[in-house]
């Protein structure tokens, strides 16, 4: 009966994929997009077709998070969470080989803004539990599933609220899978590594304000807020922070350099991961602490010399080095350019160890025997970041078997995002059989 339900949820992992993608859900960082409200009632509806009772919070009208609770068979054990975000970031369809909102199947693949971040994992989701409750297939311990809103600007509609304001919900869950992880990456002949996120970088988007003295563009002025900004933008952009490997990038540097039969050379760690082929930028992004001067705002007319410039910068921080980091921007910035946050999120880092990872590793290695599991840290965010506030341990674990020849990383936020209709019915097998593990 298991295996009927399991190939049953492959059968419709694509389709809810699809469908997903056709809502737009593009998030501009303010409340101008269309927001997540189409698409939480669409789960909802999906949820409610296999009776499970599920409900919707807003701090925002139109900002939806949507949490189901499924019953296990020990309610002695803690919950696990298993979330996903309803948002996208905005797509330019003149850009696109095809429709980004059309949710077009082609060429082995669905395509659409949201096919890999992260509607595929929804779908999964969707697919595995209705198909669970089908079959009357109760899971070891409970289930909280949460589809969540603004991820793509930080969270502070979705996972912050929920955390903030329905802590309950939650609260009791000992541990959380979410995006990012899971996915291959080909090593040799037929031969996978799959990358479970156990850390990420902290995020600290900040506007920089430098002040000076008004007056007329013909005059000598030796307080100009624009020079004064550009020269410490420039000194942001330019600046090279030190590598340091935390203890999430070490070892996966040990192992996969194992794996690929490669020197992992300490003394030259840039040499190293650029060996390591299309996932190394991804990596490379995890050696050092970063900052992105993204945007600049000064004056209003070529012959006045305005009161104040200001800018934004898109800064990441290792795990254990915020202080450090804080402290260098600080230098760099100077005594006369000021900052504060538009969003500042902590670091994450939990060990790659336990019950959780061990069902990880088992239901891979079911779906594609030989299949080696290994942590890594994210360059970017995920909503893991609101919810170990609440003392949850997350993992990226939304499976996913890719093809040696797709970039993945360049999927995130690019043009023509897609995923392999294979990848997704896989991920559908595996996430059952973690569920089943865990």
């Amino acid at each position: 009966m298991a295996g009927d339900s399991v190939r049953a949820a492959e059968d419709e992992v694509v389709d809810l994929c699809r469908e997903l993608i056709a809502i737009d859900t593009s998030n501009f960082g303010d409340h101008s997009g269309p927001g997540e409200r189409v698409a939480a009632e669409y789960v909802a509806e999906k949820l409610d077709e296999v009776g499970v009772e599920s409900r919707i919070y807003e701090r925002h009208p139109g900002r939806s998070n949507l949490v189901a609770r499924i019953a296990g068979a020990d309610p002695s054990r803690p919950p696990l969470l298993i979330h996903g975000h309803l948002d996208v970031v905005p797509a330019h369809a003149a850009d696109w080989t095809r429709d980004p909102f059309g949710g077009e199947v082609a060429d082995g693949c669905v395509w659409g803004r949201g096919a890999v971040d992260m509607k595929d994992m929804d779908a999964m989701m969707l697919a595995v539990v209705r198909e669970r409750m089908r079959a009357g297939r109760v899971p070891p311990r409970d289930i909280v599933l949460a589809f969540l809103a603004d991820e793509e600007a930080g969270g502070t509609w979705g996972g912050q609220f929920l955390v903030e304001e329905h802590p309950e919900l939650v609260a009791d869950c000992s541990d959380a899978i979410s995006e990012v992880g899971g996915f291959s990456v080909t090593y040799g002949a037929d031969k996978r590594m799959y990358l479970i996120e156990t850390a990420e970088k902290g995020i600290a988007w900040m506007k920089l304000t430098a002040r000076g003295t008004a007056g007329h563009g013909s005059m000598v002025n030796d307080d100009n807020a624009v020079t004064e900004l550009a020269e410490a933008v420039a000194r942001l952009g330019r600046h090279e922070f030190p590598i340091r490997l935390t203890k999430t990038v070490r070892v996966f540097l040990e192992e996969v350099c194992e794996a690929f039969g490669i020197e992992f050379e300490e003394d030259d760690v840039e040499a190293t991961v650029a060996r390591l082929g299309p996932i190394a930028k991804m990596i490379g992004a995890t050696l050092r602490n970063s900052v992105n001067p993204t945007v600049l705002d000064g004056g209003y007319k070529a012959n006045v010399i305005p009161g104040t410039a200001t800018a934004q910068v898109d800064g990441r921080f290792l795990p254990g080095l915020e202080d450090e980091y804080f402290a260098e921007i600080d230098r760099l910035l100077g005594p006369k350019v000021s900052r504060e946050f538009i969003q500042c999120l902590p670091a994450v880092e939990t060990e790659f160890e336990g019950g959780l990872v061990s069902a990880m590793s088992a239901a891979l290695r079911a779906e594609d025997p030989g299949a080696l599991t290994v942590p890594y840290c994210l360059s970017g965010g995920t909503d893991a970041k609101s919810f170990q506030k609440l003392g949850i341990r997350n993992y990226g674990f939304s499976p996913l078997k890719l093809p040696p020849e797709l970039d993945f990383a360049g999927m995130f936020h690019g043009v023509d995002e897609r995923v392999p209709v294979e990848g997704l019915r896989f991920g559908a097998r595996v996430l059952d059989r973690f569920i089943e593990l865990s």
